[in-house]
């Protein structure tokens, strides 16, 4: 349990205007936006720095799947909490996210994203994740 405490990171936010589309509900595109946030702040709590490694080594992270399962809309004001957890780290890094709203705690949408190891400049895709990277994220 500890570990994949360890591997979670809660974010919380709040819906602003300009995330609303003309339904006044938030645009579907923001969840992966909100996932995002989350993700970076998952990452920078387990001390990994995507840019300051591709600095050293080249290794670029692109997002290569991503998926979202919309459940209950976000609205403007809302505030919720998105959590991401890693699940896999060794030939790709994979995140689940769940967006929840902080009243009530309804799960408003579920995601994952797809991450690959590529070299750069070549973007040359690399079958595994770097050792450095995989043991941070807890594989």
């Amino acid at each position: 349990m500890e570990a994949q405490k360890r591997r979670s990171h809660e974010v919380k936010m709040k819906v602003s205007f300009s995330d609303l589309d003309p339904m006044q509900i938030v645009w579907h595109g923001n969840y992966l936006k909100y996932f995002d946030i989350a993700r970076f702040e998952l990452f920078d709590s387990l001390g990994v720095d995507l840019m300051a490694f591709h600095e050293r080594t080249r290794y670029v992270f692109p997002i290569i799947r991503s998926a979202v399962k919309h459940i209950h809309p976000l609205r403007w004001g809302d505030e919720f909490i998105c959590r991401a957890t890693v699940k896999d780290a060794r030939t790709k890094i994979v995140v689940d996210f769940e967006i929840r709203l902080v009243a009530g705690r309804t799960i408003c949408a579920r995601g994952t994203t797809e991450q690959a190891a590529v070299l750069a400049p070549e973007m040359e895709l690399v079958y595994t994740i770097p050792e450095e990277i995989s043991r941070a994220l807890g594989f």
